[in-house]
């Protein structure tokens, strides 16, 4: 029994001195520049991976908004679905809610939450994580959105009203999957008459991201990035058009005018 404890002990020890911290008896954390990351044993080998993935979205999101994050986060490496959809039922206070199998990650300000990316091959559909790109870009899109909350008096976005397309559309444009296939794909719907007559339904359907994503590179392109940046902090469509000086209608005819020249 002694020899037992004295083993387990020096597991402990071993951790702890090696910058490892046992967590609630199951999660490790280790600390970094921006963020605290939590994770399990299973991805104590998948650290290095995960840590470069991490750390390349900070400095995209760092040029792109030309500053860095306010404050440290949380990076929660899930092991599994299981363990992630029990966080978001905890999180927003949904006791039965069950994840769509393409949902693998969240960020709001204070942590950005992901199924271990090695496991989205069994684990979600629509995401690989071989495809090295995209897998890139889905962690910076949520690496933009704790950019994004900890500028906004939302923190989480739970209070933000008619700007889902913004919210969703920053983080599609700045991570940098608004690319040529959207991108023709809103330029086909624009030629067919398919788009929603305003922007609160732009962030729906299938082409949600390209819509959303597009506008916002409209946007950029238009007022610069200064301004982009300004629109930050809002919580209502109606300041976001004031700010812009512009109302939706022209917004939106403006857009399409952009997208079908591109």
């Amino acid at each position: 029994m002694k020899t037992k404890l004295a083993l387990i002990l020096t597991i402990v020890f071993s951790l702890v001195i090696s910058g490892f911290k046992i967590v609630d008896n199951t999660w490790l954390t280790e600390k970094s520049k921006n963020y605290n990351l939590l994770y399990t044993s299973a991805d104590i080998k998948n650290l290095k991976e995960y840590k470069k993935l991490m750390d390349n979205g900070i400095v995209s999101v760092n040029n792109f908004f030309g500053a860095t994050y306010n404050k440290s986060f949380d990076v929660i490496i899930h092991p599994n679905r299981h363990s992630l959809d029990s966080t978001w039922r905890k999180d927003w206070a949904m006791p039965d809610f069950k994840s769509e199998c393409w949902m693998v990650a969240s960020g709001i300000a204070t942590k950005l939450d992901i199924i271990s990316p090695i496991t989205w091959d069994k684990e979600a559909c629509e995401h690989i994580y071989s495809q090295t790109k995209k897998t890139q870009q889905l962690i910076t899109h949520e690496l933009v959105h704790v950019y994004h909350g900890q500028l906004n008096p939302s923190p989480d976005f739970s209070k933000v009203e008619g700007l889902d397309w913004f919210v969703e559309g920053l983080a599609t444009f700045a991570s940098g999957q608004c690319d040529l296939t959207r991108i023709v794909e809103i330029k086909n719907a624009i030629s067919q008459n398919k788009i929603p007559d305003g922007l609160d339904n732009f962030w729906t359907g299938n082409l949600k991201y390209g819509l959303s994503g597009s506008v916002v590179m409209f946007i950029d392109k238009k007022y610069g990035r200064a301004k982009l940046k300004q629109l930050l902090p809002l919580t209502k469509k109606s300041d976001l058009l004031s700010v812009l000086k512009i109302t939706e209608t022209d917004l939106l005819l403006e857009w399409k005018a952009y997208m079908q020249n591109l």
